[in-house]
């Protein structure tokens, strides 16, 4: 059985690592595509390497673009591909912009399509990201669903019968990494033992307005321990572009971490400030409070046990060090047990 995965950003690179290795143990004939959507070595190339991913059977170096010049040039250049190798599935991962110009393929192709990470539903459709998973769930064949919640929204959309939970693939590798990584590696100044924040901010709805960015990065300046902002490319450059400065106060930025660096780094944190949708997941998984930046977040079990919340208004960053930690100081495990890449292989040779 060939098995083609579709993949171009950090987020997936990271899901991706224990699918091929359920694969591999499974001995299907796995192939790689990397649409090249995610092209900065930090946030690409490492990713490979310190997850052990195969190297991609085809880079199509897309890069960066608007929405529908790098989804149609995806497309463009991915048909050909798909075409040639026609696998028995094309696996798809998450909402990216890779995720849904790989849907559009195989269907035009008529391969058939599983999407994992189905039925995430934030319910804006004012994210880009919104509207990729959700074509991409309508385009598939099967739907692989990380939890419970995740399987109601498919089924309220007509799709139950396509759907089946295996778990989130994130809970197999952040849990494994975990295990395995020392202490974080953090600026010279920034003592572990005295508490400090790590944050991420990359939307649009944070980068893009220039009063709403300035408010965010005032706030963590503010901070009253040391803030760790691991510096994505459009920060940075949305930042130069406005003259505001990622430096000062309790602000510390680095270059963007790898997947260990930053499971470290969490796992030792005080608290994480993001308006990433993978960073809340793993945040509740290392047991570490989350605020997030958005009016709403795709993974609604972080804030129904308490790990995190949301402050749409970014307007109480004397919240941000102390978000609350649910008194149980355990997360219950909603995004299940560590073996959910095996049940997406055994979903698939089924």
């Amino acid at each position: 059985m060939i098995v083609t995965s579709v993949v171009g950003a950090r987020p997936q690179f990271v899901k991706l690592a224990p699918v091929a290795q359920a694969f591999a143990a499974a001995g299907v004939d796995h192939r790689i595509v990397h649409t090249g959507q995610h092209y900065d070595e930090r946030m690409s190339d490492a990713f490979f390497d310190e997850l052990e991913i195969p190297t991609p059977d085809h880079n199509l170096a897309v890069g960066s673009g608007g929405h529908g010049a790098q989804t149609g040039e995806m497309m463009i250049r991915l048909e050909p591909v798909l075409a040639e190798q026609r696998p028995d599935w094309v696996l798809v991962y998450g909402d990216t912009n890779s995720t849904l110009a790989a849907a559009v393929v195989a269907a035009k192709l008529h391969l058939p399509l599983a999407h994992l990470e189905a039925g995430l539903r934030s319910f804006n459709r004012r994210m880009p990201e919104e509207v990729n998973r959700v074509l991409t769930d309508h385009a598939s064949d099967l739907l692989l669903a990380p939890t419970r919640l995740a399987r109601e929204n498919l089924e309220r959309e007509g799709l139950a019968d396509r759907t089946l939970v295996v778990g989130d693939v994130m809970t197999d590798v952040c849990l494994r990494v975990a295990r395995g990584v020392g202490p974080a590696a953090l600026p010279d100044d920034v003592d572990p033992d005295d508490g400090y924040i790590v944050a991420t901010i990359h939307r649009a709805e944070n980068t893009d307005d220039r009063s709403r960015l300035e408010t965010i990065v005032t706030g963590l300046r503010s901070q009253p321990i040391p803030v760790v902002l691991t510096a994505h490319p459009r920060l940075v450059a949305r930042c130069e572009a406005a003259g505001i400065a990622l430096t000062g106060g309790s602000l510390r930025t680095v270059a963007p971490y790898g997947y260990p660096d930053m499971v470290a780094a969490v796992r030792g944190a005080a608290a994480v400030v993001t308006d990433s949708g993978g960073l809340q997941k793993e945040a509740y998984l290392l047991g570490t409070p989350c605020t997030t930046l958005r009016t709403e977040t795709e993974w609604p079990e972080t804030v129904a046990e308490g790990w995190n919340r949301l402050d749409p208004d970014v307007s109480s960053p004397e919240r941000w060090a102390h978000p609350g930690t649910p008194e149980s100081g355990i997360p219950r495990g909603a995004y299940g047990d560590g073996d959910a890449a095996r049940r997406v292989a055994d979903a698939l040779t089924d």
